[in-house]
This record gives C-alpha cells, sequence and structure tokens, in this order.
C-alpha cells in the first residue's frame, strides 16, 4: 500500500509457531481452561485454530502489490463484533497463506457466526505491531462470513468464502475470496527444537546470491497442507544456517505426521521463488539428525512432470526433545510475579496545579494518565502476587532538600520504596506530586538498576519463584538512552521484564529501540548483546485511538518473556496445585 518497497525487515523475520529463544506459540488457550477449572467449572468446549489463506485479492497499489492482514471478529447476538485475532501481514501478496492461527472456543451447541474482514495494510505500518494497528488507516479490501460449524463440518474442515464490500454484496470489481481451515488443539507440552543447515541452494539471482529461508507447513488429511512457521530469511547465502526452531506437537500432531518443507528465495515483490521442497516427518528429521545425512530438495521438472532431484540439501544440526510447560503451570504451581512502578517527574510534564499537566489531580476524580496505566496494569498484575507488596519510585524530581533525584522512593520513606497493593501506590503518587517539585532530566538507567538488584538477589536465594515486572510511566524521550541500554541489557539475564508506558504528546519514535520487537537485540557499549528481549515500549495515546488496551498492548509478551527466562535457567514449575489443561476433558 502506498509505494512499492516494503519494510523488509518485518517481511523478513520468522513468523509462526515459534519464538526462537522460548519455544512458545502465541496462543494461551490455557489460561481460558484454568480459569474454568480453578472455579470448580467443566468448560464444555474445545479449542480450534483457524488458518486463513485467500486468492485474487484487490490490488490497491500503484507500483506494487496489495499488503494484506485479516481481522478475525465473533459476531454477537446484538450484531456487536468482538475481535478475536490478526494474522501478520503478508508484503506484496494478492494470494497470501497467513501463518498466525486465530484461536477460538467451539461450543458445538451454540450458532457462532464469524466476520473475516482483509486490509491492505500501509508501509509505513508494517513494523508496527498488528494488534495495535488502527484499522481505519488502513484500505478495506474486503470481508467474508460464516459460522464456526460450517467450517469444522466440512469434509476437509475447510470452507471458501467470497470477499465482499462492508455493505454486503460484491463490489463492482471481483474482491476475491478468503479460505479458512479449522483444526481442533490439543495442550501439549512435549516440543522439538530443531536447527536447519542447507548446502548447495540453487541460485536464483543474476547479480548476488539466493536469500534463502524455509517454510514448513503440515500436511492434512484433504491432502493440502497448513503452514506452520517459517524461518528468517538468510541474505545471500547458498549455504544457509537458520536460528532454533521449536515445534510443539500440537502444531505437528504426531512424529509421523509428513511436513512439507520449502525453501524459498525471498524477493521484496513478494513472488518468492522456489528453490526446492522436500516431504520429511519429525521423525524423518531426527534420524537425518542422528545419521548426520542431508536429504536433497526436488523440483517438479516443467517439461515432463517429473521430480528432478537437485543438489541443494537438507542438514538437521540440532535436534532436541523437551518438555515444555505454559505460563499457567508456573503460576498456578506458585510463582509470582513482583510489581514495581516508577513515574516520571520531570518538569516536561507541566504544573501539576495546571489542568493542561500530565499530572494534574482532577477534582472529579478523572485519572490522569499516570494514574490510569498505574490502575490498569497493577489491577492485572496484583493477582499473581501474594503479599501486595510493591516498590514504587519516582525519577527527575527534586525531593525534598532541593536534591534532583533519579531513584527517589513515591512513599517519601528514606528506608522502604514497597507500598500496598495499587491502592497504595496511587496514594503515594498523589503524597508525592504535594511534596516533589518537577525537575529533570529523565534518566532511566538509576531505576532499571534498582530493580535489577533487587531481581538478581531474589535470584541468589534458594529455590526462587519470582520474577520482576517494572512498569515506567514517562512523558518523554530518555536522555540517557545509551546508559538505559546498557541496563536493559545487563538486566536481560535477570527475571525482570520491563514495561513503558508513554504519556503526553512527545515523538517517541526514538524510544522504539528499547523494545526488541523488529528482531534485532539490543547491544550495550562494550558490545555485549541482550540475552532475551525484556522490554515492551508502548505509547498511550496510540492505544487510546486504537481498539486495544493499555493493559492488552503491555502485558502481551510478558508471558513469554517470563518462559524465556524460565527456560534458559531450567527452572522448572513447583508441584502443581491445579491439572494441567491436557487432563481437562
Amino acid at each position: 500500500m502506498g509505494s512499492c518497497f516494503s519494510d523488509l525487515k518485518g517481511a523478513k523475520q520468522a513468523v509462526g509457531g515459534v519464538n526462537a529463544q522460548t519455544g512458545t506459540t502465541n496462543n494461551n488457550n490455557d489460561a481460558v481452561d484454568f480459569f474454568y477449572t480453578a472455579q470448580g467449572f467443566q468448560p464444555l468446549f474445545t479449542h480450534v485454530e483457524l488458518s486463513l489463506s485467500a486468492c485474487n485479492l484487490l490490488d490497491l497499489d500503484i507500483a506494487s502489490k496489495s499488503d494484506p492482514m485479516v481481522v478475525v471478529y465473533a459476531k454477537k447476538g446484538d450484531g456487536r463484533l468482538e475481535e478475536l485475532g490478526r494474522t501478520e501481514v503478508i508484503p506484496n501478496s494478492l494470494n497470501p497463506e497467513w501463518i498466525e492461527k486465530i484461536s477460538i472456543a467451539f461450543h458445538f451447541e451454540m450458532v457462532q457466526p464469524l466476520v473475516f474482514h482483509v486490509y491492505d495494510i500501509d508501509t509505513k505500518y508494517h513494523r508496527v505491531p498488528t494488534k495495535t494497528l488502527k484499522l481505519s488507516d488502513q484500505d478495506f479490501l474486503g470481508e467474508a462470513s460464516c459460522t464456526l460449524s460450517e467450517i469444522v463440518t466440512k469434509p476437509s474442515r475447510s470452507l471458501t468464502v467470497k470477499l465482499q464490500n462492508k455493505r454486503g454484496i460484491s463490489g463492482q470489481r471481483k474482491q476475491g475470496a478468503i479460505t479458512i481451515h479449522a483444526e481442533e488443539t490439543v495442550a501439549a507440552r512435549s516440543a522439538v527444537e530443531i536447527i536447519f543447515r542447507c548446502s548447495h541452494l540453487d541460485n536464483k539471482d543474476i547479480l548476488s546470491k539466493s536469500d534463502p529461508f524455509l517454510r514448513i507447513s503440515r500436511i492434512v488429511e484433504s491432502g493440502g497442507s497448513v503452514p506452520i512457521c517459517k524461518t528468517e530469511v538468510k541474505d545471500n547465502n547458498l549455504n544457509p544456517k537458520w536460528r532454533p526452531l521449536c515445534l510443539n506437537f500440537q502444531q505437528f500432531g504426531s512424529k509421523d505426521n509428513p511436513l512439507l518443507i520449502e525453501c524459498f528465495d525471498f524477493n521484496s515483490s513478494g513472488n518468492h521463488a522456489l528453490i526446492g521442497k522436500l516431504q520429511k516427518s519429525v521423525a524423518d528429521l531426527e534420524k537425518l539428525y542422528q545419521e548426520r545425512k542431508g536429504a536433497n530438495f526436488v523440483m517438479r521438472s516443467t517439461r515432463n512432470g517429473q521430480e528432478k532431484v537437485l543438489k541443494g540439501q537438507l542438514f538437521v544440526d540440532q535436534y532436541c526433545e523437551k518438555e515444555q510447560f505454559s505460563f499457567i503451570d508456573y503460576v498456578s504451581s506458585g510463582f509470582e510475579l513482583n510489581f514495581m512502578v516508577a513515574v516520571d517527574f520531570t518538569a516536561s510534564n507541566g504544573n501539576p496545579q495546571q489542568p493542561d499537566s500530565l499530572h494534574y489531580m482532577d477534582l472529579s476524580g478523572r485519572l490522569n494518565s499516570y494514574q490510569k496505566a498505574i490502575m490498569e496494569v497493577g489491577e492485572v498484575i496484583q493477582f499473581y502476587d501474594s503479599d501486595k507488596r510493591f516498590p514504587a519510585w519516582g525519577f527527575g524530581g527534586k525531593i525534598p532538600g532541593g536534591i534532583v533525584s533519579h531513584c527517589f522512593n513515591l512513599n517519601g520513606s528514606l528506608t522502604s520504596s514497597e507500598v500496598v497493593g495499587v491502592e497504595g501506590i496511587m496514594e503515594a503518587y498523589g503524597s508525592a506530586l504535594r511534596s516533589v517539585s518537577l525537575s529533570g532530566p529523565t534518566l532511566f538507567g538509576p531505576v532499571i538498576n534498582l530493580a535489577a538488584q533487587m531481581a538478581a538477589a531474589s535470584l541468589s536465594s534458594y529455590n526462587s519463584s519470582k520474577y520482576y515486572v517494572l512498569l515506567i510511566i514517562t512523558d518523554g524521550v530518555v536522555t540517557d538512552l545509551q546508559e538505559t541500554i546498557n541496563a536493559v541489557v545487563k538486566a536481560s539475564d535477570l527475571p525482570l521484564s520491563i514495561l513503558i508506558v508513554g504519556v503526553g504528546s512527545t515523538d517517541f519514535k526514538s524510544m522504539e529501540v528499547l523494545d526488541a520487537d523488529n528482531g534485532c537485540r539490543l547491544e550495550s557499549s562494550t558490545g555485549r548483546i541482550a540475552t532475551r528481549d525484556i522490554v515492551q515500549f508502548v505509547p498511550m495515546r496510540e492505544i487510546q485511538s486504537g481498539q486495544i488496551s493499555v493493559v492488552q498492548a503491555l502485558l502481551e509478551e510478558l508471558p513469554n518473556q517470563f518462559l524465556t527466562f524460565m527456560r534458559s535457567r531450567d527452572i522448572k514449575p513447583l508441584v502443581s496445585q491445579f491439572p494441567h489443561p491436557s487432563t481437562i476433558l
């Protein structure tokens, strides 16, 4: 959409079943099951995943093809649309196959209408998380509707529906069609971590070498295939080795189920050139690893239709079966999230006595942006902390005595930073506004380093079961960016996540470097690379203008960050108090 240049970095990232560090999928269905079982109820539904593809979409771009994304809704009895999820964006494609799955609970006794909206996403938004996209800024390509039962009752569990305009009729131009495939999901702890490597790939480029990536699909009963995931793109490389893929049994069914592994040469136009393909099961891949052998790719000949064996080969450099635990497994067994908050007291917030100040306390009781962030995030996380005693700090303010402090106790105490509950944070914040003068500059380093010290102290204790979550609320761009990066990189080895909310009208673009959503890990001034992504940054104004809450945007990465740490240290849940979702009938 817009220009002919898509965001290549976004398009070249790995997608799907895998988080290379956590081995987790994007779905957290067990949270729903846990809620029901914790309340003493047995859920009367089964979970299904929807895989989506489309053909012959409208092309609204001039010098390139559309960059489509699907938003899936459940249609309620009163006609309201409740968003269930969004796919990733596929650049330059009128016949996309999305990898991101949409999870939904299937109730056989209910009619469950679904609505699918397809959008062409403007290039400038390609690096923005899809959940935060404002849909009114995108071009609408068409919509389709059906019921969930229409899909699952098909022999192939697939349904193709023509796209229409928003008035429910086909437009003057053909708008294409969308195909929905449904599969029941079964919670699975077992997973395999695989490192793929290729050698002697065919070169599809003229002036350089191919830019290969792998796409892995599961072959379904109907004979077709459903994409599971794809690796990142390796530029200019005929002997590539990719980052680890972690596939759980939910994705491939069993070790004997056939998988289609295709190697493509990435093209920014979206017309990726097939280098070769082969069909192997997970059991076959394990055998390749054990025997240290390669498997040759094949390509169907255009002359006689026969498959030609190619020189290029696929190798499995690592194959490791492991048991994976969910976020719910940990928190239900006694692991806790310890909430901490740090509030910006720099002068750029404006005089707290004036209504235009971001710190203004409205006598009518309407919350300011700082109070909203504290309340919304705190009310979620507090239930994962048994004693509800939260460290709370301020930074960038002149405390009593005339000293500018970049990490002072919000409650005014000289010895303890802890307050009790979210209400305690709110009270301490209000009290600090009456005793602290706004100053500056905006420094995050001291607060992050103090939080890291607490996390490190907890880690050194025997059988530690605590994970720390620091919420920083700020109105300005951080002044000590490199020092902040250094602190984040150092803390990436610790049980700590950092949530940053930007309030006000400041341009926070330079802050996005802290949130490693583009796949590039932070690097300190000494050259050390962060072991994992621990920061999530969200400007509140973008959330308020979109269709997702601050809590959703901030906390969506937290379970994976938590699991990344636990798995990197091989920390397992304590003795579980509740049955695992896979045991629920």
